[in-house]
């Protein structure tokens, strides 16, 4: 428990046997239920998960996809578990151990203080970043961040790729889970979908990792498809606003 919350860290992972280990027994102490999806890995990601969850102790889950559903489809899977579980937040982190445990308090902190229902890392907030991330990533993170503000209706977010994040489960009800992009793109649609509940979304800044384990997720394959995910996440944005104003207008007659 943290600061009177039950915590959930969902680690998504596809073919991490090298990494999941080390990313499961680093979690901190204090989260209350760790659930890994593992997304029809090739490899040996789920014994290795299995493996680390029994030396851990405590409640660790380890979730199997027969096929695979992408990022997004692993997320939601944990996310739809630390729900039946009863836990009030639930946070990501990845399976490759690119994402500092030691910041997981400061992501679950605007939570706790009541200031948000969903919190992103930030890693160009860190001093860090311009000399851990890649040049290439920075690139396209600064073009899909700024591309984000504009389809999601969050100014004031960036580093919209970060998938160090921790929502309450207020905003998870909010949403409809069956309807969110399950691939690359998957933080851009949520994003969207959260700014049409209402919710309230804050910035936090993290450590920037890449070490061996690290995969990365641009290329110039993903490029068509996540364009495709911003206009479409952007037009049932918008479509979705003007029926809540209609609605709002209807019940004020």
């Amino acid at each position: 428990m943290y600061r009177q919350l039950q915590v959930a860290v969902v680690i998504p992972a596809f073919n991490e046997q090298r990494a999941i280990g080390e990313a499961v027994a680093t979690v901190p102490a204090f989260v209350d239920r760790v659930i890994v999806v593992d997304d029809a890995s090739t490899d040996a990601t789920a014994a290795t998960a299995q493996a680390a969850a029994e030396a851990r102790g405590g409640c660790v889950d380890v979730v199997v996809h027969e096929a695979n559903r992408g990022v997004g489809g692993a997320i939601v899977t944990g996310y739809r578990r630390a729900l039946a579980t009863g836990c009030d937040v639930a946070a990501v982190m990845a399976g490759d151990g690119q994402m500092d445990p030691h910041d997981l308090p400061a992501v679950l902190d605007p939570i706790a203080d009541g200031h948000a229902d969903y919190v992103k890392g930030d890693r160009f907030r860190h001093p860090d970043v311009w000399t851990a991330m890649p040049p290439a990533r920075i690139v396209g993170n600064v073009v899909l961040s700024a591309a984000t503000k504009l389809t999601s209706g969050y100014h004031h977010v960036w580093d919209s790729q970060c998938g160090y994040t921790a929502i309450h489960r207020r905003a998870l009800e909010a949403v409809d889970l069956d309807d969110v992009w399950s691939r690359y793109g998957y933080p851009n649609d949520l994003l969207s979908r959260l700014h049409v509940a209402g919710a309230r979304v804050v910035d936090v800044p993290v450590r920037p990792i890449y070490g061996p384990h690290w995969k990365s997720g641009i290329n110039l394959g993903t490029a068509p498809p996540l364009s495709w995910v911003l206009l479409r996440s952007w037009g049932n944005r918008l479509a979705r606003e003007v029926r809540a104003r209609r609605r709002a207008v209807a019940a004020a007659r």
